[in-house]
């Protein structure tokens, strides 16, 4: 039973985890949908502080057992592609 208890919070974590990833990444797909600039001072704050403000949740889970240390750096790692993948667009514009 307690084993059943700790999975379940094991997937809660990443599913939360993954829903606050999934929002930043709506972030990141409607600047690439606009191409709006991505050195905009007021998006660039929104986005950091929403990243930094991930990492802090991921490092949290990992740090209670929750999740494992490699499932929080993929979920940034995936972030950090998209981030990429709009400044290169906004480049070719």
């Amino acid at each position: 039973m307690a084993s059943e208890m700790i999975v379940n919070h094991q997937e809660k974590a990443y599913a939360l985890l993954q829903a606050d990833a999934e929002k930043i990444l709506k972030l990141i797909k409607v600047q690439m949908d606009n191409l709006t600039m991505p050195q905009c001072p007021l998006y660039e704050e929104v986005l950091d502080t929403q990243m930094f403000g991930l990492s802090r949740e991921i490092d949290f889970a990992v740090r209670l057992g929750l999740i494992e240390s490699k499932d929080g750096k993929a979920i940034i790692d995936t972030l950090e592609k998209e981030l990429s993948a709009l400044h290169d667009a906004f480049l070719k514009k």
